[in-house]
């Protein structure tokens, strides 16, 4: 199994009642596959994973499996607060045919760094899966350091990591622990282009759900060592990029799904639709003017 390149962490698509939208969901599969993303990561952050009831997560990861059929990898958000959960929903993931769990740090308990190397082995030991790691400061309150990294990527089942903090330093410290059976993935779009040229082997992206081409675009460009045009893809997805932070993720990037017919905008409260506006129309001005640059190509 090879997780590299543009993976898409995909949204959830819910109706204007609330109910998952397989129908959507469906689409929105296709449509990475289509796109030439390499990988889509089911259940994660971007997923409202803590929205969901158990059996929405097995509904959703059981469809994915089934609609994308072996052509990429499937990952399975399956990280929770407590270890004993996480490795329960680990082994489940594996029974409904997941390829890899992409385990995020404990959220809100804050753990030390020996409470998150024990928590990362007992998931790597006992779920069944293949482990990327998930380093998120700002949404679970602790920093998988370096130095733990280090320590866990001898195990045979922790095959690499997905690292959100942006800051030149730690983009520097993940690309020095990269070796042929641990990858490293970028985990922020914004610093994607400078994550892969020091040697990030890919992207967990959310712009992806909207542009799945364009990113893959960026995605070989800048794993292939092409600077040139690696900055071209990026200025081209920057403005796209920059809108999507007017509100916390996933509540931008599905602002841009009913323009491409790939579900509602609306996701589980307490998060809440984004307002018609300004913020909405820079989204969709963005997607207009990729579409452009695709089209002119």
């Amino acid at each position: 199994m090879d997780i590299r390149g543009s993976i898409c962490a995909l949204v959830t698509p819910f109706g204007t009642d609330g109910a998952l939208d397989l129908e959507a969901f469906g689409r929105l599969l296709d449509y990475q596959v289509a796109g030439g993303t390499q990988a889509v990561v089911v259940a994660g952050s971007t997923g409202e994973a803590h929205m969901l009831e158990h059996d929405e997560f097995e509904r959703l990861l059981a469809f994915a499996v089934e609609r994308v059929a072996g052509r990429i990898p499937v990952i399975a958000g399956t990280g929770e607060a407590a270890t004993g959960k996480t490795v329960a929903l680990t082994r489940r993931a594996a029974q409904l045919g997941a390829d890899a769990a992409l385990v995020v740090a404990p959220y809100y308990v804050r753990p030390t760094q020996e409470g998150l190397r024990r928590h990362f082995l007992e998931v790597a030991e006992h779920g069944g899966l293949p482990v990327l790691l998930y380093n998120v400061p700002s949404r679970t309150g602790c920093d998988v350091l370096p130095e733990t990294v280090a320590a866990l990527r001898g195990h045979p089942a922790i095959v690499g990591i997905k690292e959100a903090r942006a800051d030149a330093e730690r983009i520097r410290a993940m690309a020095e622990l990269v070796r042929p059976d641990f990858v490293y993935l970028s985990g922020d779009d914004g610093s994607a282009d400078r994550a892969m040229l020091a040697g990030a082997a890919g992207t967990i992206s959310v712009v992806a759900n909207l542009v799945p081409r364009a990113f893959r675009a960026l995605c070989d460009a800048a794993t292939g060592g092409d600077p040139a045009a690696t900055r071209r893809c990026h200025a081209a997805l920057d403005p796209l990029v920059q809108a999507l932070n007017c509100a916390p993720n996933p509540i931008a990037v599905k602002a841009g799904l009913p323009a491409l017919g790939l579900g509602s905008a609306v996701p589980r409260l307490p998060l809440v639709e984004l307002e018609e506006g300004a913020d909405r129309a820079r989204i969709h001005e963005a997607l207009a003017g990729l579409a452009s640059l695709a089209d002119a190509a």
